[in-house]
């Protein structure tokens, strides 16, 4: 078992949640139920996966949610390029963001990587 406080990708996954529930406070109070709830959700879960896969007794398992949490990850991309083509977010953030969710997969990506080679 892995102890998720002290990985890199959970505390970097954790920090860009809190980025999203901030933005999202912004948007319209139309999308409090629809893309504002689920870029929240799928921020959240990002995290929460990584968290619950280092309570797995195997690397495998391990392996199945970071996997969970990379599709978390593309559902976020999806959903922030929408809210830029609506308007509720500038390039600048976007760009940012997008940077962010990028770097989180890599190291995600990579870490798997060793735990299926083990």
């Amino acid at each position: 078992m892995h102890r998720f406080k002290d990985l890199e990708i959970w505390k970097l996954s954790r920090k860009l949640s809190t980025e999203i529930y901030s933005i999202t406070a912004n948007f319209p109070d139309n999308e409090k139920f629809g893309l504002s709830n689920q870029l929240r959700r799928a921020s959240i879960s990002l995290p929460s996966n990584i968290a619950e896969g280092c309570s797995r007794s195997s690397n495998k398992d391990f392996s199945r949610f970071l996997e969970i949490a990379i599709g978390s990850a593309y559902e976020m991309e999806t959903q922030l390029l929408i809210a830029f083509d609506l308007d509720y977010i500038d390039h600048d953030r976007l760009e940012v963001l997008i940077n962010n969710l990028d770097q989180i997969v890599k190291m995600t990506s990579k870490f798997r990587t060793t735990l299926i080679s083990k």
